[in-house]
């Protein structure tokens, strides 16, 4: 486009008058900048600029499909001979893969169809619900009803969220699905055990269950005893093996029982040496093998998945491992259950599973389904999507009916047979309620497609009504014209955004008028277009030819003068400032100041313009909080003006800062004036002449104080709270803070550092004025933040100081009476809320930390008892050196104990730190020292025992399930718990006693992940 200067576009003949005519103020006509020829893209700063607005949208042809963003709702219909899919509602993937495998198990299907339900009660006469909006009950009616859906229901897939509610399974976690996978399959077999049909009570048994026997040989006298048990499904190793056949062989290896695992013979009456290993006695039609992908980490204390290539074939015999080779014992694959990703506690879980009628294999991926080609599994495609390491394992070749996998983590086998695949039927008091969700889904695909319909209609017309009104949008020469927000036309030509009443009113100045700074987000566009919009959006304020504000223009053409002006004498100061200026003939400027005037002068240019829409309570057309812009202007009054960066707060010149000031000439100082008239003056004279005279009065101030109070000053013969002096009833009390700091100038830079002032006492009173301590506190805790002050020591301060609030404690001593029950009361009194409040703080702050320091501490003297050692903590460093050398701990040797304590020089309290520690109650506490056999962890008080025993492992090397941690005597044990719950506060010292390692550290997986439990699974 043309111009692209909008304030000046039409304005600068208004802007003649107050100043003589710039040369570079252009002249443009009066209907503003020209017309833009820009066919590609918007010129934010011409209000004719009509292009790239969004309008390319809507000229020329329009496909439909775009006038909504509606799917299309046959999206979502089930294709014909496709199975059902499920939703994934956040982590129930695992959920879904093995609902999909029980679905294909026809007979169970079968079986729980037969089952008995509340349904069937709600039905009457041609098989109606009477309850519309009957839901299912218990465990097995979800279990129907969702076999149901999966079997006969129009939708592309089904939410599965009333089952997994009624599971009580957190949507949100994943879990481990073959834990989830046993503890379901044993909750099903107890809920249909209660039932009267034998096919429906004894179907999991037929199903998955199996018997094997652990049998146990006496080396010595040959007994053989033997313990038949019941299984589910087989769990196999895969660590060290490449083959399934290899995996079941181990699991009926012969196990050696000797040394201190012997066996107790009945037949010898002792300890025997022995063998034990487990035989197959029967299969049952489906068996389930669990691959143990999932093992416990020592080094991590976490579970890890094991990428493991497992070749398995198609068909398995498993004759050669059932002790009565009489049978049939042939099994086809019939199910593949996959996890995608390389951690055991996140990835996602797939099921391959074969169709038991027509024997094809598909794969079940939440909502999606696929059907693998050549009725053949495929298993390359999942193989390929886990992600790369270094140390990954090339993929071994496959024979013809052979696989190999490294994320499968579960195998079904169904027993071979030649019969006929079952035909299982939906009974009709479940038919009924899939009937009613069919229809509901067809409801909505009509509503889908009627609203689809109608976006399409409305957009047409939008069409036509667009193409019409954008001609006929730029205001011709000569003709009416009103300003529109461009944000406003973008939303109108927007269509996914419903165009709302127009809103001008950030467009406005303080006189109620279009600001000219705002013509950059305006467009100009005919009174016709104007008219139609505003009739059928309304809004406004309308903004014609005569909206723009004369009085802003000029204001804004002088601001535009008057930089240019600074522009110019920019250059000409810097080109000064390289002069050198002899004697006293100058003036002493800042080097802060120099740096920054020009930037100083540009925000003086926009006070008047600022200050006077603040006066009018609008800014941008919009009413401003009076707090707010008052806050504001008090923020704008604490900015240092010009040259105040070399004075003090009561106007004279900080002495001994030659080194941060320059000497200007009086022509540049002038420019400095004219353009900051508010600059502090200093001569070089001048400031020489202030400089001695700070000087003479510091030492003098200095001086005299030390002699008013040379006691407080050499902090000798000070009284004490905790053995009060009998000379006096009572005592002072000043902030340690304000004597620090006063002893800082008295001894160390009296010429160079400012007086102490005032007292400062409203720090330790909180805002009600009350005292925030109590007297035993200051003899103790609170002590370091007072100091105390003798009446005839205060009389002295009053004179030389200003106090702000005087604090004194009291003490009246009946006649006669013991000295220790006399009473103590302070002025002022103290605030019960407000103290009672710092306590609270203070054990927030003990609480709710985050990185704080606690120290583990290493028993390993089996004869000391964890309370009592707590003690030997606190030991002097010489005593302890004395102790260790002549009594040495039985730990001696282990590296724990070989560490170093390194000291540090203690802080002192700053000013900030200090009301910190007032207001927010937090105390200073001693370092901490280490002794032998001891470790510091960074810690938060959100954090769990569980966290803190891996943190530990990693200190120590000792195993979660080793530690016996205790803390004052009280054992840590729960390891969900906060540390903040359990008492654990920064510097805490925890003792560790460690047990013998356990031999078998795959048993304590499920307990270390809280997957054992039932009730961490399945609600």
């Amino acid at each position: 486009g043309s111009p692209r200067t909008p304030s000046t576009c039409g304005t600068a003949r208004w802007g003649a008058p107050p100043l003589p005519p710039a040369p570079h103020t252009p002249s443009p006509p009066a209907d503003g900048c020209a017309r833009c020829r820009s066919r590609r893209r918007n010129c934010r700063g011409n209000p004719n600029c009509l292009v790239g607005i969004g309008e390319h949208v809507w000229l020329g042809e329009i496909d439909e499909n775009s006038f909504h963003n509606i799917d299309d709702p046959n999206c979502e219909r089930r294709k014909k001979n496709a199975f059902v899919g499920l939703t994934n509602l956040g982590a129930t993937c695992y959920v879904n893969t093995f609902l999909q495998m029980w679905f294909l198990n026809l007979e169970l299907r079968q079986a729980l169809y037969l089952c008995p339900s509340t349904c069937s009660e709600h039905t009457a006469g041609e098989g109606v619900p009477k309850d519309k909006d009957y839901e299912p009950q218990t465990i097995c009616e979800h279990l129907q009803y969702l076999f149901a859906l999966l079997q006969n229901s129009k939708r592309r897939y089904i939410d599965p969220s009333g089952f997994v509610k009624a599971l009580g399974l957190d949507t949100g976690q994943q879990q481990d699905a073959q834990e989830f996978s046993k503890l379901f399959m044993s909750l099903l077999e107890d809920t249909l055990s209660k039932q009267k049909n034998p096919d429906v009570r004894n179907i999991v048994q037929k199903q998955f269950c199996g018997e094997y026997a652990y049998v146990t040989v006496c080396n010595q006298c040959g007994r053989e005893s033997k313990l038949v048990s019941k299984f589910y499904e087989l769990e196999l190793n895969i660590q060290g093996h490449k083959q399934l056949t290899d995996c079941i062989t181990e699991f009926l290896k012969e196990e050696k029982l000797e040394g201190d695992n012997r066996y107790f013979c009945e037949t010898c009456q002792s300890k025997q040496n022995a063998t034990r290993k487990i035989r197959l006695l029967s299969l049952p039609c489906t068996l389930n093998l669990q691959l143990m992908r999932f093992v416990f980490d020592r080094q991590t204390g976490h579970k890890k998945k094991l990428n493991t290539y497992i070749g398995f074939s198609e068909l398995l015999d498993m004759e050669p491992f059932m002790e009565q080779k009489s049978g049939v014992y042939v099994y086809e694959l019939s199910a593949v259950l996959i996890h995608r990703g390389v951690s055991a506690y996140s990835g996602h879980y797939i099921a391959h599973v074969k169709d038991p009628q027509t024997g094809e294999w598909y794969k079940f991926n939440d909502e999606d389904i696929e059907k693998m080609e050549g009725k053949k599994l495929q298993l390359g495609i999942e193989e390929d999507l886990a992600e790369p390491s270094k140390s990954q394992t090339r993929k071994p070749k496959c024979g013809k009916g052979t696989h190999c996998s490294r994320n499968a983590y579960m195998l079904v086998y169904r027993l071979q047979t030649r019969e006929k695949s079952l035909t299982v039927e939906v009974p009709a008091f479940l038919q009924e309620l899939v009937e009613r969700d069919n229809c509901k889904f067809e409801e909505w695909c009509n509503e889908m497609a009627e609203m689809r319909k109608q976006s399409v209609a409305r957009g047409k017309i939008k069409h036509e009504e667009v193409k019409e009104l954008y001609q006929r949008l730029p205001a011709e020469a000569g003709s009416p014209y009103d300003f529109i927000s461009l944000e406003w036309l973008q939303k109108w030509l927007d269509e996914s955004t419903p165009p709302k009443p127009i809103d001008n009113t950030a467009c406005l100045c303080s006189h109620g008028k279009l600001h000219p700074d705002k013509i950059c987000i305006m467009k100009r566009i005919s009174e016709y277009v104007a008219d139609f919009f505003y009739r059928r959006y309304g809004g406004g304020p309308r903004l014609n030819v005569k909206a723009l504000c004369k009085d802003c223009v000029v204001e804004r053409c002088r601001i535009l003068r008057l930089k240019n002006q600074l522009n110019e004498d920019y250059k000409t100061v810097t080109n000064l400032l390289k002069i050198t200026v002899k004697g006293n003939d100058g003036f002493w400027v800042g080097k802060a100041s120099l740096r920054s005037w020009r930037q100083l002068a540009l925000e003086q240019l926009n006070e008047q313009d600022e200050d006077a829409e603040h006066s009018n309570g609008k800014m941008n057309g919009n009413a401003q909080n009076k707090d707010e812009l008052s806050e504001e202007k008090r923020e704008e009054e604490e900015e240092l003006n010009f040259n105040e960066d070399i004075v003090c707060p009561h106007g004279k010149s900080l002495r001994g800062m030659e080194m941060n000031m320059s000497v200007v000439a009086h022509y540049t100082w002038s420019r400095f004036w004219f353009s900051l008239p508010n600059a502090v003056e200093k001569s070089n004279i001048i400031l020489e002449r202030e400089g001695e005279e700070n000087e003479a009065l510091h030492k003098m101030m200095a001086s005299e104080q030390k002699t008013s109070l040379q006691n407080l000053f050499h902090d000798k013969c000070r009284p004490c709270l905790g053995s009060w002096p009998q000379e006096t009833d009572e005592l002072y009390i000043v902030s340690q803070f304000f004597v620090e700091e006063w002893r800082k100038f008295v001894s160390r830079r009296p010429t160079r550092c400012s007086p102490v002032s005032s007292v400062g006492n409203s720090a330790l009173l909180c805002p009600h004025g009350g005292l925030m301590f109590t007297y035993a506190s200051m003899t103790k805790e609170d002590s370091k933040l007072i100091a105390l002050i003798w009446p005839s020591e205060w009389e002295r301060i009053q004179k030389l100081f200003v106090v702000d609030h005087v604090i004194k404690i009291t003490r009246t001593e009946a006649a006669g009476a013991d000295p220790e029950s006399a009473l103590y009361t302070s002025e002022p009194k103290l605030c019960p809320e407000c103290r009672e409040g710092l306590l609270c703080q203070q054990q927030r702050d003990l609480r709710e930390y985050t990185q704080a320091t606690i120290y583990i501490h290493k028993v390993v003297d089996n004869k000391k008892v964890m309370k009592d050692a707590a003690p030997e903590l606190n030991v002097s460093s010489s005593e302890a050196e004395e102790e260790r050398e002549e009594h040495k701990p039985e730990g001696e040797q282990d590296p724990d104990f070989n560490q170093t304590n390194g000291g540090a020089k203690r802080q002192k309290i700053s000013h900030q730190n200090y009301i910190t520690y007032q207001k927010q109650g937090i105390r200073r506490s001693t370092r901490h020292r280490k002794v032998r056999g001891e470790k510091a962890l960074l810690v938060s008080a959100n954090q769990t025992l569980k966290e803190l025993k891996i943190q530990i492992m990693h200190a120590f090397s000792v195993a979660p399930f080793d530690q016996n941690l205790s803390i004052d005597g009280k054992i840590l044990s729960d390891d969900t718990a906060t540390l903040g719950s359990l008492g654990v506060i920064p510097e805490s010292v925890i003792l560790l006693k460690a047990d013998e390692p356990l031999a078998d550290y795959a048993a304590m997986d499920d307990v270390m992940q809280g997957e054992g439990d039932p009730q961490a699974l399945l609600g």
